[in-house]
């Protein structure tokens, strides 16, 4: 094949729109962790922050703000004495489910292993 007729490489295009918007909430760091621990089952503020090392209570106040909003996770007020709130994922917060697992999937299989002794 020569130069004229080899096929023209494929130029680099712009970033979806949608995936855009996927990682600009997703990729904010300890979001997908936040979702990851709550695809197991609703938990209450300080549940969640003993589930995931190193997240400060305003991050994770910050997150799951983000998250309601976004329409993932639902903020539920438990009646007291103690009053305690209870986070859980909406249907569209579950949905996320299979796309987790892939990508565990794709980190167990392409990334190098965790050091011992880190979580």
């Amino acid at each position: 094949m020569t130069q004229e007729s080899a096929p023209p490489h494929p130029a680099c295009t712009g970033v979806d729109v949608t995936i855009t918007r996927v990682f600009a909430l997703l990729g904010k760091r300890w979001t997908g962790l936040v979702v990851a621990v709550l695809a197991h089952g609703p938990g209450h503020f300080s549940e969640l922050r003993r589930a995931i090392p190193g997240i400060s209570e305003r991050m994770l106040s910050d997150r799951l703000t983000e998250l309601a909003e976004a329409g993932l996770v639902v903020r539920e007020v438990e009646a007291g004495p103690p009053l305690r709130v209870r986070y859980r994922l909406t249907e569209s917060g579950c949905a996320l489910g299979p796309a987790m697992a892939e990508l565990r999937s794709w980190a167990e299989q392409y990334l190098p292993p965790t050091p011992p002794g880190v979580c």
